[in-house]
């Protein structure tokens, strides 16, 4: 979506149209009449705050685009938005470090919304080793690094598996936000004619990186975001958990 926001009924039915929702279905989900929400979408209506704030709640649409949308309908935005430096984040800022560390030996890292790296714990950053400094540089996209041929790429085992995965996941987080970065970093992903459809990939698809001549590290991947968030930057926030897919990856990262 642009960043100008257009008239709010358009918005409105851009997103009803995304879920694949007919009037009648949203109608219903948000007790509103279908002629009132029609009025709405043609701009015959002016929606209240509430209304657009019930119809978007049962769009799930992300609350940046929620504040796009009040914005659009003559409203103050709903959703309060921080940058994680700033001090209304602190106790957020200091539950993301304890899980990081908490997480350890094994790696952990918090993304944003575009994959960007957050922060991440020591037993994450062992696994840059080798990458080109060039693509540590901040912002660091971890898609990125992890598929490009200076980054992890080459060490990775199960490459075309790995890549599908993250095509396929990288396709539901667009649908869900319609987010024009992801949609970039998508085609990115899927430049070589990667398969993004859901079942491309296998229900769990390991992360298989080569750790020397012989050693090969075996993961599993967890996401965690923050439960009923209120705020724009934590609702987009997600902590990528690896943990050991085999007995052997266990061992050496306890150092048994």
């Amino acid at each position: 979506m642009s960043d100008a926001p257009g008239p709010v009924g358009e918005l409105l039915r851009h997103w009803r149209q995304r879920r694949n929702l007919s009037q009648l279905d949203l109608a219903s989900r948000a007790g509103v009449s279908t002629r009132h929400l029609s009025y709405v979408e043609t701009g015959r209506s002016q929606p209240t705050s509430g209304m657009i704030l019930r119809l978007c709640d049962h769009l799930d649409v992300p609350l940046r685009e929620q504040n796009r949308v009040l914005l659009a309908g003559g409203f103050a935005p709903a959703h309060p938005e921080h940058r994680l430096a700033d001090p209304p984040m602190a106790e957020a800022n200091t539950a993301l470090e304890a899980i990081l560390q908490a997480h350890l030996p094994y790696p952990a890292l918090v993304v944003d919304r575009h994959w960007e790296l957050i922060s991440a714990n020591d037993a994450a950053f062992d696994l840059l080793d080798g990458v080109d400094p060039a693509l540590l540089e901040p912002p660091i996209n971890v898609i990125r690094v992890s598929l490009h041929a200076r980054g992890l790429a080459p060490r990775i085992v199960n490459l075309d598996e790995w890549r599908a995965a993250l095509a396929v996941r990288l396709r539901r987080e667009y649908d869900a936000s319609a987010d024009p970065a992801l949609g970039e970093l998508l085609d990115e992903v899927v430049a070589d004619g990667v398969e993004t459809a859901p079942g491309a990939a296998a229900l769990v698809v390991p992360l298989q990186l080569r750790a020397g001549s012989d050693t090969v590290l075996s993961f599993i991947s967890t996401t965690t975001v923050f439960g009923t968030p209120r705020e724009v930057t934590l609702s987009e926030l997600a902590i990528e958990a690896f943990y050991p897919a085999d007995e052997a990856t266990r061992k050496i990262l306890n150092g048994v």
